[in-house]
């Protein structure tokens, strides 16, 4: 879900038809609907009102993702609520940390970085949030959040990591949803190249020697070999994103009547979890969620 400010904002996303920005009080109504259909879980992503070099929007107390996760677990307490800890949706420059001052290549200072992203994850527990997500792909991340965590008495957080999150162009339209595309440069320099596999390994094997305690695999379709490997080489819980273009291909063709989108989609999750997923998040969440009752 993309929380945005306001009051009975629910703006669909152009390029994902279906799926909105949504004021809180709007995340609110959805996140009731989800419960109600028995999905068990939301991830949050938040569009400030206003971006700066600092991220503020991202670990301030009251942050649009901050105040929205509090509403949701106010108002639906056994739904969990997981929120994205990077920072490209609230800096000026929309890379995921800090960048050296005159920096157009979009290569983030990783270290200082992380300094942000503690700030960050622990502000969002602060909120109510369940579960933390650190997507941003900087070395030393989940140690960083994990002593973050534990140094606020928050021991029992559990970590879900984007450890093995590609450079890859299947995000395109998650950028119209949360206004986050980098002004210059492109994120290859922190993101992994699509074409190594082992690499994945190597990342995920270093996240679980800091700490994480679920592992993502982003983008899915394209990469469900990387799927499997990961759940051979590890028995913590793996997740799949099955992520804004992989659900935008499907969507026009179904709005085309190209494809059979019931069976389409119903295909493509069944891959994910052939491919040993054990989570899936996934804008057909609600669709599948009906289908599969």
């Amino acid at each position: 879900m993309f929380a945005v400010l306001g009051e009975g904002v629910a703006n669909e996303v152009r390029s994902m038809p279906g799926v909105y920005q949504l004021s809180i009080d709007k995340i609110v109504e959805e996140a009731k609907e989800v419960y109600d259909l028995g999905i068990p879980a939301i991830i949050l992503f938040g569009i400030p009102a206003d971006k700066d070099a600092e991220a503020t929007g991202a670990w301030h107390d009251h942050g649009i993702v901050q105040r929205a996760a509090t509403a949701v677990k106010q108002a639906v307490p056994d739904l969990v609520v997981i929120v994205d800890t990077c920072l490209c949706e609230y800096t000026s420059h929309g890379h995921c940390g800090y960048l050296e001052v005159g920096d157009l290549t979009g290569r983030v200072l990783n270290d200082p970085t992380l300094e942000l992203l503690k700030k960050t994850a622990v502000s969002q527990v602060n909120a109510g949030a369940d579960i933390i997500a650190p997507s941003g792909m900087m070395d030393g991340f989940v140690q960083a959040i994990r002593s973050g965590l534990d140094a606020a008495g928050f021991e029992d957080i559990p970590i879900l990591s984007y450890a093995a999150k590609y450079a890859s162009a299947y995000y395109g339209p998650f950028r119209d949803a949360a206004e986050s595309t980098p002004q210059f440069g492109d994120r290859r320099t922190y993101q992994m190249n699509p074409a190594n596999g082992r690499e994945a390994i190597k990342e995920i094997e270093l996240d679980i020697a800091e700490g994480a305690d679920m592992l993502m695999v982003k983008p899915a379709l394209a990469y469900m070999d990387i799927i499997w490997r990961v759940k051979q080489a590890t028995n913590l819980p793996v997740a799949a994103y099955n992520v804004s273009g992989e659900y935008a291909m499907i969507k026009a063709a179904a709005l085309n009547g190209w494809v059979d989108e019931q069976r389409v989609v119903m295909e493509t999750l069944l891959g994910f979890k052939r491919a040993g997923a054990d989570l899936i998040l996934t804008y057909h969440a609600k669709d599948a969620a009906r289908w599969l009752d």
